[in-house]
């Protein structure tokens, strides 16, 4: 999730507003962009964790849930698993250049990703993809001697066979037309939860320790595959320098533009459509959105780099909480659990959805405001800093 940074140390007292040399900016704005992405597909998880956690949950109910499975679900952490493949080359050449052990330091770096994954798991969010990308880091090593054609052909192999998978599902579906009853939300599993999540910190851990194991099965399940093409991608992007002078491609960003929300968001509606109902339906509408959310999200990606080539200032302010994104991934987590479990406020099933956006804007603002901060006066983030020293060992700072 974050790009190696110079050499030098994290220092305080000292001005390093600048961007270290090797970053490319814009990528730094992409990733503090999807950060928003991410906070509002997963606030709502918390913000009512009753049914959120459930064994049902009632994913498209209302016009927010309605706009955020369109636009936001499932559309962004594909933008963060292409930049982790994009950074992995970075971090290859880095590795080179420093006359390091390549394998060395990407075990290393895996393995701190893990341990801070199973500890946000645990503690903050049960929907973790650290853990994910620790796994997935590892079969990226071994495949970073793929060319970059090779590389996206595999990619897109995976995503063609998942849409296929799914396809298949729909029309065995299709020949039961009765189908599977809906699943119905559980009031008094709800109420349990509910009361974990906002009871005391003690219950809240409890919550968390009940269904974090299974959970992180399902998203190595059922977003592993995904995120593993988004690497591939990523991969060939940083072995093609693709990203570099990205804002000056104009007409390759308008063509993505055209494409992605001229299915994209077709796609995102018919998924929000379909999320609430079963059978060949629901299905279909997955298949769909297997291929219509990564072109959306590349739609997302090209229209922020055009607004940054048009008002800088935009990625001014994205790009540091894009430089510690490891860092404001887990303080959104924090800042979340506060708001409305027993780690705090307990706000939980209390907020209106509209109110939910609302705090997750101010989350946002505040990250924004804190990464800024931070970075006056150092060149990594804490958890960047702590990745650092472990990946490059004892010896290198």
């Amino acid at each position: 999730m974050t790009q190696p940074s110079t050499p030098s140390a994290t220092t305080a007292g000292r001005g390093h507003e600048s961007a270290p040399a090797g970053r490319v900016h814009e990528v730094d704005a992409v990733r503090g962009f999807a950060l928003a992405g991410i906070l509002v597909a997963n606030i709502g998880f918390l913000a009512d964790p009753g049914y959120a956690m459930a064994d049902a949950m009632p994913i498209s109910e209302g016009p927010v849930a309605y706009v955020i499975v369109a636009l936001v679900l499932t559309k962004f952490y594909v933008i963060f698993s292409f930049l982790f493949g994009y950074s992995f080359t970075l971090q290859m050449r880095a590795a080179e250049r420093a006359g390091a052990d390549v394998r060395a330091r990407t075990l290393r770096r895996c393995l701190g990703l893990l341990l801070i994954g199973v500890a946000h798991g645990f503690l903050l969010w049960v929907g973790d993809i650290l853990t994910l990308y620790a796994l997935l880091g590892v079969v990226l090593l071994a495949l970073r001697n793929l060319r970059p054609r090779t590389a996206v052909i595999t990619g897109a192999a995976i995503i063609g066979t998942l849409t296929l998978v799914m396809a298949a599902l729909a029309a065995l579906s299709a020949l039961d037309p009765s189908g599977s009853p809906a699943a119905q939300a559980d009031p008094a599993e709800a109420a349990r939860v509910l009361a974990l999540a906002t009871g005391g910190p003690l219950d809240f851990l409890r919550m968390q320790a009940s269904l974090y194991p299974p959970m992180a099965l399902m998203v190595w399940v059922f977003q592993g595959p995904m995120a593993l093409a988004m690497f591939l991608f990523g991969l060939a992007a940083g072995k093609t320098r693709l990203l570099e002078g990205l804002g000056t491609r104009t007409r390759l960003l308008r063509r993505v533009q055209w494409i992605g929300f001229g299915i994209g968001l077709p796609g995102g509606v018919l998924y929000a459509w379909s999320s609430p109902r079963t059978g060949v339906v629901e299905v279909a509408g997955l298949a769909v959105n297997t291929v219509t959310s990564l072109l959306l999200a590349a739609a997302y990606v090209a229209t922020l780099v055009r607004v940054i080539g048009r008002f800088p200032a935009v990625g001014r302010v994205l790009a540091p909480a894009g430089r510690m994104a490891a860092s404001n991934y887990l303080g959104q987590s924090l800042l979340i659990a506060l708001v409305f479990t027993g780690y705090g406020l307990a706000l939980g099933g209390r907020l209106a959805p509209i109110a939910v956006m609302g705090v997750a804007a101010a989350i946002y603002a505040v990250l924004l405001t804190l990464s800024a901060w931070w970075l006056r006066s150092h060149r990594l983030g804490p958890v960047e800093y702590g990745l650092r020293r472990l990946t490059n060992g004892p010896s290198r700072s």
